[in-house]
């Protein structure tokens, strides 16, 4: 029996030994969660220092189209500052072609040197016009015998015409113009368009008559 007493009592750590032990695992632990708080740290500060470049790049981003948007704007500004003006100042042409046209139709005035040199005065201030408008990139539409272009021309009528493509451009009834390769109007024309067969037409009803019957 005191043997085996003696046994155990040796086999038992002692209570020091306990405690060290107690002390070991909890000096562990605290150095894991040490370890653990410094990561997640280090972990934190780096997350805010990418959301911070982040947030200063779309800054650069939004300040450089801000930037660009208002050099065009200053740019647009600058060229086509008197668009308004190049507009209103069209009108001045088309009262000379007003001019012109109500002279020229004026029963008491034809064949008369009156009526000639009236005419040519309106050239004259006409064609001055014209070189002021393209000293300043005004510059008049081409239209005649053109092809029709929604972009610059504008259809007023079709013309019938076999002698020229459908979609020609035969007759100019306002002039349009362009101010540094922006339209200021569209030129206002007559286009062509094939001449209708009225016997094709009356053989084309009297067939459909006869299918219907």
């Amino acid at each position: 029996m005191d043997k085996e007493e003696n046994l155990k009592t040796e086999n038992k750590p002692s209570e020091e030994e306990n405690k060290n032990s107690d002390l070991d695992s909890n000096s562990i632990s605290s150095e894991e969660s040490e370890n653990n708080d410094k990561k997640s740290s280090e972990q934190s500060s780096e997350e805010k220092v990418t959301e911070l470049e982040d947030k200063l790049a779309r800054t650069f981003a939004e300040m450089e189209n801000q930037r660009r948007r208002f050099e065009k704007e200053r740019e647009e500004a600058f060229e086509y500052g008197g668009f308004s003006f190049a507009k209103e100042a069209l009108n001045l042409i088309d009262n000379l072609e007003r001019s012109k046209q109500i002279l020229k139709k004026d029963e008491t005035l034809k064949n008369s040197d009156v009526l000639d040199k009236a005419l040519e005065h309106l050239d004259i201030i006409y064609n001055d016009l014209i070189s002021i408008f393209s000293k300043n990139n005004i510059k008049p539409i081409e239209s005649l015998n053109k092809k029709l272009d929604p972009n610059f021309h504008q259809a007023m009528m079709e013309i019938e015409d076999n002698e020229r493509e459908p979609g020609t451009i035969v007759q100019e009834i306002q002039k349009g113009f362009t101010m540094k390769e922006r339209l200021l109007r569209p030129s206002l024309v007559g286009v062509s368009k094939k001449v209708e067969n009225n016997n094709i037409k009356n053989e084309e009803n009297k067939e459909n008559l006869e299918n219907n019957k």
